[in-house]
Parts: C-alpha cells; sequence; structure tokens
C-alpha cells in the first residue's frame, strides 16, 4: 500500500532568482522539480503537491494596475489573483508531471484542484493586516492609491516605498478536501491548496465568499497534511536542512529533531519570522495533531531525503 506525502514546494521550485521571472523560466524549473516528485512516486508514495505563489500574485496586480492606469481596465480583485495563479501554475506542474511519468512508464496522472479554504472573518489577522503583497509605490502614488481605495491598508515598508499590506489569517477548512482525497485514493498525484488556497469565509446566510486575504502556504498545507492524514509533511525550500544560527559562522544543521526540540529552538529565536519560522510551525503543528513525520530539505534531494540520507527530519 503507498504512503502518502504532502510535499509544499517553495518559490525556489518556480523561480529560481531575479533573471528567471518569465512563465517560460518558471516552467523550466518546475520540470526539474517534477523529476524529484515522479522519484518519489518510484520509492511508493502519494503525492499532494502544494506551493506558494506570491511573486506570481504580485505579477498579476503590477499588470491589473498598469492596465488601469494607461487603458482604464477593470483591476483584478485578490481573491481572484490566487484563483489565477492556481491555475496557472497548477497547469505548469500537472503538464512536467504527466510528461515525466510517461517518460518513466509510471501509470499515474496528475491533477489540479483549485482550492477554496476557509477561514475566520473574526481572526486577528483583519484587524491587524501585516502581509506586503504587489509593487512599491511613491508616497504621493500611496495617497492617491488610498483615495481611489478607502479600504486597502498602505504602509511604508521598511524604508524602500510603500506596500499594500493584507491580513494572513490561519485556515480552518479546505472546502475541496473531499476532490483532493477521492483523485488521490483514484491514483492521481494532486495539486492543490496552491498559495494557501483562496481565502473564502461564510456569509450571513452560510455562503462562501472571497475575502482580500493571504493564508500562509505551509500553514494551509499542515492542515491539508492533517486532516488526510498523510504519513509524511515535506517542506521542499532553498536549504538541505534547517540549520541553528543560520548564515554565521557557528552554524549547526539539523539532522533528526523531536517535537520539543524544535518548541525550544522557536523559543530561542533561531528562525527568521519570514523565513524558516513559520514553516517550523506548521510542521510542528501537524506532529501535535498525529503526524508521524516531517522533512524539510531542498527539492533535489527529496528522494534521498525519503530514504534517510538528508534532509532535516522532525518526529513527535
Amino acid at each position: 500500500m503507498s504512503k502518502l506525502a504532502i510535499l509544499a514546494i517553495g518559490g525556489n521550485s518556480l523561480i529560481k532568482d531575479k533573471q528567471h521571472e518569465s512563465v517560460e523560466d518558471q516552467y523550466d524549473a518546475v520540470r526539474e522539480t517534477a523529476k524529484h516528485i515522479a522519484g518519489m512516486v518510484e520509492q511508493g508514495f502519494d503525492v499532494v503537491i502544494t506551493h506558494g505563489n506570491g511573486p506570481q500574485v504580485g505579477f498579476i496586480l503590477r499588470r491589473s494596475e498598469i492596465a488601469h492606469d494607461t487603458a482604464g481596465m477593470h483591476p483584478v480583485p485578490l481573491v481572484n489573483c490566487g484563483a489565477d495563479t492556481q491555475g496557472a501554475i497548477g497547469y505548469q506542474i500537472q503538464q512536467a508531471l504527466d510528461n515525466e511519468f510517461k517518460r518513466r512508464n509510471i501509470t499515474k496522472k496528475a491533477a489540479t484542484v483549485v482550492t477554496q479554504v476557509v477561514v475566520d472573518k473574526n481572526d486577528d489577522a483583519f484587524k491587524n493586516p501585516a502581509k506586503p503583497i504587489g509593487t512599491f509605490y511613491t508616497k504621493e502614488r500611496s495617497e492617491e492609491l488610498q483615495k481611489e481605495h478607502p479600504d486597502w491598508v498602505i504602509i511604508d515598508d521598511a524604508g524602500r516605498g510603500y506596500r499594500r499590506v493584507v491580513p494572513s489569517p490561519m485556515p480552518i477548512e479546505i472546502v475541496e478536501q473531499d476532490a483532493i482525497e477521492l483523485l488521490v485514493k483514484n491514483g492521481f498525484s494532486v495539486v492543490g491548496v496552491g498559495g494557501g488556497g483562496i481565502p473564502v469565509v461564510y456569509n450571513e446566510n452560510g455562503e462562501l465568499e472571497g475575502s482580500p486575504a493571504v493564508i500562509d502556504k505551509d500553514n494551509a498545507s499542515s492542515l491539508l497534511a492533517i486532516n488526510i492524514k498523510a504519513d509524511v509533511f515535506i517542506i521542499s525550500t532553498a536549504v538541505e536542512k534547517v540549520y541553528l544560527n543560520f548564515g554565521k559562522a557557528d552554524q549547526v544543521a539539523l539532522d533528526n529533531i523531536s517535537v520539543a526540540d524544535a518548541k525550544k529552538y522557536i523559543a530561542e529565536g533561531h528562525f527568521a519570522k519570514g523565513s524558516m519560522l513559520p514553516k517550523i510551525q506548521a510542521i510542528v503543528r501537524f506532529l501535535e495533531a498525529g503526524g508521524k513525520e516531517a522533512i524539510v530539505t531542498k527539492p533535489e534531494s527529496l528522494e534521498r531525503a525519503l530514504k534517510g540520507e538528508t534532509g532535516t527530519h522532525i518526529h513527535p
């Protein structure tokens, strides 16, 4: 019987660097990652792939702004940006996987599920928007935008310019979870919860409606891993292993640690807020909810990490 892995791929699986941001460049990066996902399948794993979408959403918002300013085109709402990127990135991943499966004579197909993720409209994040999105603006342009969009929150981003910030609430329900599970049971490698999912809330009539927010991809991936009882939750990122004192002369690679160790290192401030911290916190939630193993490593090390040869392995 196959084991189930949730694989959360980071930005480096889509965009290698600032010189390789085109759609064609992204597809090249995806094809490389697809080889390692196919390698996981050959090791006996069913794989559900999740992914980030921050830069891609930023690109759509910027195009929307330019089109609005120069041709009067309607702006694209943030929730639609999320949906657009789920479809576009999902298309690239599923095509790359299908081609790789064919090369290796693996009788499997990939499919993308455009995924809505429910958040609590009373989440404290809505009172304190803090997630920067889109482009940098001058002070003058930010004031114009504030008049055009009085509901936006625009801040001075560390002196680099002005940016819109949005809430980043915790995910509480994955609307299309049953569809993801059904596809996995029928032999598909599934791409889901892209970009953390499209944030939605229940309105007063109990109906779903989009919410202008951004859900952390690792938090949503962790929730999915918990709910569908994944055997292993893997976060693919830019480094081979997690480090203490990362980037310093005395940095130390972590091979095998417990949840207690992870919580201790979090408390000691070893993990950066916008980088490794949310990943480790998402892993802790998965393991404390009954998960058996989590791994952090880079895309090209996935197969070796599953054999225990590399990566950081975290256990209850």
